[in-house]
């Protein structure tokens, strides 16, 4: 008896996104969590998944990952493009703690967020609402850079007005010889940003998909509203927003190198990204799970080492 068994006529059966074949879940998250590191097909060469043994840990190696992407970057007199996520958050402390100790100005950086709350047109909250993502941003990264920091003319956010020229500045960048780095984290249904996975059904084929720079107002997946219920609102629903401004797989999987993180475990022996981390890894590429296409580029997964285990065992409490 499970769900593969018992979703025909239940309510999960129109809340689970239908792209996702369980069958194939199911073998992605019963693997050996012993071999959740072998390289897949599917994976970049130059793809790592890193086990790490704890939340400190993961926010210590993950701040100096991206430290050092800038530091290398000044040193190759290079621009840098970093797409810059909110959440997860605690790495940022470090990446400017390890920039300060290096003495590592950051006016070659050009940084755009990858997403924000919103409305059903893309309207997003004030800068200085502590719920937006512009907000949160500038508190944990901008403003602890001080005079070494980043510029704030090359500081982007993904408002109505300015997400549909990321793209062009982006280009621009790139067209100078700029790198782009992507930092992130995956959520519940295997988004990156807010690319939820109902978006695919909008798209004739992969290759669309894979075009798609970015969405204002895009419609969250109830998967996604309840994560973030939990991990932002304490399990509060009323202060969410039911839509969001975001980019997409034509920006992020564009990236020269990635560095992404999943921590997610609750304590008690709980964790909520045990099953979003197998399926990233092992699941294959397709647009119905936009965290499948992580490994497909060069980079850094850090994930925190009991998440590959919780998928294999049943939680008493």
């Amino acid at each position: 008896m499970d769900m593969i068994s018992t979703i025909k006529g239940s309510m999960f059966e129109n809340l689970y996104p239908e792209g996702w074949d369980l069958e194939r879940l199911k073998y992605c998250v019963t693997s050996n969590p012993a071999t959740i590191c072998e390289k897949q097909e599917f994976w970049s060469e130059d793809f790592h998944a890193i086990p790490v043994e704890s939340l400190n840990d993961i926010a210590v190696q993950f701040g100096h990952e991206i430290a050092m992407q800038i530091r290398k970057a000044r040193e190759e007199n290079r621009e840098l493009v970093l797409i810059l996520p909110v959440g997860p958050m605690e790495m940022y402390r470090w990446t400017v703690y390890f920039l300060k100790e290096w003495n590592v100005p950051c006016d070659h950086v050009h940084g755009f967020n990858m997403d924000e709350w919103a409305d059903r047109e893309g309207n997003t909250p004030a800068s200085d609402d502590p719920v937006s993502f512009q907000y949160a941003m500038n508190e944990a990264f901008y403003k602890p850079l001080g005079e070494m920091g980043v510029p704030e003319k090359q500081r982007h956010f993904a408002t109505r007005t300015e997400l549909p020229l990321y793209e062009e500045k982006i280009g621009e960048l790139r067209s100078r010889g700029a790198k782009q780095v992507m930092i992130y984290g995956i959520g519940r249904a295997c988004h990156v940003a807010f690319w939820d996975p109902h978006f695919a059904k909008d798209y004739a084929c992969e290759e669309d998909w894979l075009k798609a720079t970015h969405r204002l107002g895009a419609v969250l997946h109830p998967l996604t509203i309840e994560q973030n219920a939990y991990l932002t609102f304490h399990g509060n629903y009323v202060p969410m927003t039911c839509y969001a401004n975001t980019i997409g797989p034509g920006i992020m999987f564009q990236s020269d190198f990635s560095i992404g993180c999943c921590d997610g475990a609750l304590g008690r022996g709980m964790s909520w990204q045990g099953q979003s981390l197998w399926m990233t890894l092992r699941y294959g590429k397709n647009p119905w799970i936009t965290s499948s296409y992580i490994p497909t580029i060069p980079g850094k997964l850090l994930f925190l080492k009991e998440l590959a285990e919780s998928c294999n065992k049943i939680n008493p409490h």
